[in-house]
């Protein structure tokens, strides 16, 4: 049996819309969350690494909870720690973290819902 024009309009408007979802822009809260993990998995790596400066085990503690109004005073702190500048996975790690901020406190800022501003969770 061959398939109708109905069918096949229909089959068409399905396939088109499934390639729009998978091409549309990120939200702000997609971005926030996938930079988020990204931090913190880049964090947790940087700790466990054997070859990175001692200087990495003084770092405060980057765990990261965007729904925690805490993240960005965390966020701050972590980009304001003066030591570890010549560490370039450190450098690099406080860019994220500077984007991460930036984009909370100034694109997303109305976007974003804080649950909770529990700062010892993120400890």
């Amino acid at each position: 049996e061959l398939p109708t024009p109905k069918m096949l309009l229909s089959l068409i408007a399905l396939l088109s819309a499934a390639l729009l979802a998978r091409a549309a822009p990120p939200t702000c809260y997609s971005r926030v969350l996938s930079l988020s993990k990204e931090i913190t998995e880049s964090f947790k790596e940087l700790q466990t690494s054997k070859a990175v400066d001692p200087c990495v085990e003084t770092l405060p503690r980057l765990y990261l909870d965007i729904h925690n109004y805490c993240v960005l005073t965390k966020l701050r702190d972590f980009v304001a720690y003066p030591r570890c500048e010549r560490v370039v996975e450190v450098s690099e790690l406080k860019e994220k973290a500077r984007s991460l901020y930036t984009i909370m406190i100034s694109y997303c800022r109305r976007d974003l819902v804080f649950l909770t501003d529990d700062c010892n969770a993120l400890e």
